[in-house]
């Protein structure tokens, strides 16, 4: 991996830590995609779930009183159960069906409100969100928009839907780092093995993530919760209009 590369990796930790913090998933999106352009596909997943394992988490204690612990006790059970199944489908998407995937998962913002009864504050419906938003955090990258869907309806502010879905995705991005890790350590057993980062680049990364997400929830006490909900569905849009774009790219080679 080159200087240029591992700072390229550093840098957006700190962007997509600040985006996540202001908008909850749409950091976690653009990281995603950043890492696919330089990183073998494995390794973008790994050292994606690691990063945002770290934006999370920090998210999560810093907002921890706002946090709904009831749900992500739900969502963290069904995380387990859809790491296991994925596990053992052994499925790893091709850069192309990656950049298609990350450009189809934020057009579920825009499914009308009517269709949607959907509320995470109920524990089956909790259980339901950890299951299918980690299944599709194992296969696409990314399921923010998949798991706004099931907080559409809540009562939570703004404060509370970004904790809460902070410290659910702290076990999604964890079982990220199981699945597709564990298969990469085990064939080159450190860091750089399979195309992963050395570990100077997560040192410097880390503590960058930490920071964006200490500055992205400087920038969420100034947003109303309407201009919360607005902005993040036209930004996760605007993203997955330019993976369609580079996926269309890909498969024309």
């Amino acid at each position: 991996m080159t200087i240029l590369i591992g700072g390229f990796v550093a840098a957006m930790a700190f962007v997509t830590a600040t985006l996540s913090g202001v908008f909850g998933m749409a950091g976690g999106l653009v990281l995603m995609g950043a890492l696919a352009l330089v990183l073998p596909v494995q390794a973008a997943f790994v050292t994606h779930g690691a990063l945002q394992l770290v934006a999370n988490g920090w998210r999560a204690i810093l907002h921890r009183r706002r946090v709904r612990w009831d749900i992500v006790g739900w969502y963290a059970l069904a995380s387990l159960v859809a790491a296991l199944a994925v596990s053992l489908l052994a499925f790893t998407p091709s850069r192309p069906v990656l950049f298609l995937l990350l450009g189809l998962v934020p057009f579920l913002t825009w499914l009308p409100q009517r269709w949607i009864n959907l509320d995470a504050a109920h524990p089956p419906q909790a259980f339901v969100s950890g299951l299918t938003v980690t299944g599709l955090n194992l296969t696409a990258g990314v399921a923010g928009p998949l798991l706004d869907i099931f907080f559409v309806r809540t009562e939570l502010t703004r404060h509370a839907i970004v904790a809460t879905k902070a410290a659910t995705q702290v076990f999604a991005h964890l079982a990220k780092i199981v699945v597709y890790g564990a298969p990469l350590l085990a064939a080159g057993g450190r860091a750089g093995a399979g195309g992963l980062p050395p570990w100077p680049v997560f040192a410097l990364a880390i503590p960058l993530s930490m920071a964006g997400t200490f500055a992205g929830g400087l920038i969420l006490d100034r947003m109303s919760d309407v201009n919360f909900k607005r902005w993040t569905r036209w930004i996760v849009t605007g993203i997955g209009v330019l993976y369609l774009v580079q996926a269309a790219r890909l498969f024309a080679r």
